[in-house]
């Protein structure tokens, strides 16, 4: 049996790791620990390596048991998107028992500094990424991404953000020093002498509310954020997308344990059938912290009620996308059409409206009119997912009713410029895969401006036609200031134009992707380099990851004495 890591150890094993994290974030460069490829985990076929392939089956009809204190009952229901029935079931809490126990371990967990909670942090990361593929399974058939992404965005892409948050929070600790010798002069008095030692100290109880598209993506960077402070962490999964942070929670606690921390410093809240736990959880006395992911609405109510915590959210908003002219065409339209098919138009960064010139646009291809520009668009789109295998890899499966009946509504909504078809996975018969639907809608109209400045989660994009370029601009000003914007696109020529969409960007605090035509899309962002959303616009009132994001989890309490 493998003898316990000391914190030494964890620090000879992880410290070049974190200065490497500190380092990038500083610097703004592309780095990961993580590999992005199936290959570098094992070998075999990516799909069905046998050892992450046997270890998400073996979790399938078993209860998973944590052996945390409180479980009154065990609940479960999770259905993958691409069919099947999980059958795993979860200890359901009892809240007063489960919370005094999670506060029991904090006085060890803040002792033990800044450092060592890092390095603990990353050992978790580490055994998490050393079960990648079976994190893959898991998130595939809880989010109904399709299998590279689920492998991608659920394990290195998501490990990346862990440790993004862990070396946020390391350097906001470590900007004030342990202790400090201070001495004041007096002329001919002898000077005062004192001695003061500055101790990070953790607000209380983190509440993690996980999402149902992006488990881990999403959900990691508020647990390593927290727990790194010195917060313990409950972690409430969304009810359909339970067994990813399960996972985490199980392997969080392994590490603790191992290392000599209370393991219940991590501890998991899964709720029974329409509980709505959540709410009882948040406006709870010994909650202090809540990260969020998810609708708008409830977004607001945490932000209004639960005023005894510090609330992060990342909500949801309307994405566009200034199509003002372009050098390259055909890569605008190809980047275009894979940003709003990637995972069926489901993230919370995917472009939902294109403003468009009723007059059209200058192209490198000559002059495009507003319906060459859609057609076009739409027939990228058609071009991309023309292949049933193809598409499916693109596209994943449609995470659950509701996007599926927004859907099949928008074509009610305008002209339907390219509608939605059905695709069959040969793997999955029963996943429901849809291609995007792209709609025409005047900007003019009242009743088209209902729709458009609505979020329409799912892939459903709207080519909305306005009179020039000047009115792009202030829509996409109206659009972000009313109802926010986790990303901003534009394409076009003009210094003047850029200059403009800039300067909106900027004052209405939205991040923003300008001539995108290669292999990075507006939907996607880099941990350690790029910012998820900014924290300045309705859509989130928090970025991922900044000082902002890490340094409110924590306060700076001295102690002094006289010299």
């Amino acid at each position: 049996m493998a003898a316990e890591p000391t914190a030494h150890q964890l620090i000879a094993k992880h410290r070049p790791t974190l200065d490497q994290a500190l380092e990038t974030i500083r610097t703004r460069a592309y780095w990961s620990p993580h590999p992005e490829h199936p290959k570098a985990y094992g070998e075999g076929d990516s799909l069905s390596l046998p050892e992450g392939k046997a270890a998400f089956d073996a979790l399938q009809g078993t209860r998973f048991d944590l052996d945390q204190p409180g479980t009154d009952d065990w609940v479960g229901g999770e259905v993958s998107p691409y069919g099947p029935e999980l059958g795993i079931t979860y200890p359901h809490p009892d809240i007063d028992t489960l919370l005094p126990a999670m506060r029991a371990g904090m006085r060890a967990w803040r002792d033990a500094g800044a450092e060592v909670r890092a390095v603990v942090c990353l050992e978790i990361l580490s055994r998490i990424s050393a079960r990648t593929h079976e994190f893959a399974h898991a998130v595939m058939h809880t989010s109904g991404q399709a299998f590279m992404m689920a492998f991608q965005a659920g394990g290195p892409h998501a490990q990346d953000r862990g440790l993004e948050a862990v070396a946020y929070a390391y350097a906001e600790q470590a900007r004030t020093p342990d202790a400090a010798e201070w001495t004041k002069p007096q002329g001919k008095r002898d000077p005062i002498a004192l001695n003061k030692r500055f101790t990070p100290v953790a607000r209380g109880i983190s509440l993690m509310i996980g999402c149902n598209t992006f488990p881990t993506w999403n959900g990691y960077p508020g647990l390593f954020a927290s727990l790194a402070t010195g917060n313990p962490v409950l972690v409430k999964p969304h009810p359909r997308a339970v067994l990813p942070l399960a996972l985490t929670v199980r392997i969080a606690r392994e590490v603790l344990a191992d290392a000599g921390f209370d393991p219940n410093l991590v501890c998991l809240a899964v709720e029974r059938p329409g509980e709505g736990i959540a709410k009882t959880l948040a406006v709870r006395p010994e909650i202090k912290l809540i990260d969020y992911t998810g609708s708008t609405a409830f977004g607001d109510w945490l932000e209004a009620n639960a005023r005894q915590a510090q609330v992060y959210t990342e909500k949801a908003g309307v994405n566009t996308v200034v199509v003002e002219s372009t050098d390259n065409y055909k890569g605008m339209l190809a980047n275009l059409a894979f940003s709003l098919s990637l995972y069926s138009g489901q993230m919370c960064t995917t472009p939902q409206n294109l403003l468009i010139p009723r007059d059209g646009i200058e192209t490198d291809a000559g002059p495009k009119s507003y319906d060459d520009v859609v057609s076009d668009l739409a027939a990228s789109v058609s071009g991309l997912l023309g292949d049933d295998a193809r598409a499916n890899g693109v596209l994943g499966a449609l995470v659950n009713p509701d996007v599926k009946a927004r859907l099949e509504a928008a074509a009610g909504l305008g002209e339907v410029a390219l509608p939605s078809r059905e695709i069959t996975n040969p793997d999955f018969p029963d996943a429901v895969v849809r291609t995007p639907v792209i709609i025409k809608l005047d900007g003019a109209k009242p009743d088209a401006e209902a729709a458009y400045l609505s979020e329409c989660f799912g892939p459903v994009s709207f080519a909305v036609a306005v009179d020039s370029a000047a009115d792009a601009v202030e829509l996409l000003r109206r659009t972000v200031r009313d109802k926010g914007a986790m990303t901003v696109g534009a394409y076009t020529t003009s210094e003047e134009i850029s200059a403009a969409v800039e300067e909106t960007c900027l004052e209405e605090c939205a991040q923003l992707s300008l001539n995108l035509t290669g292999g990075v899309y507006v939907n996607q962002t880099a941990a350690f380099s790029d910012f998820h959303g900014s924290g300045g616009n309705p859509a989130a009132n928090a970025a991922l990851c900044d000082g902002a994001f890490v340094a409110n989890r924590f306060r700076v309490v001295e102690i002094r004495k006289d010299a």
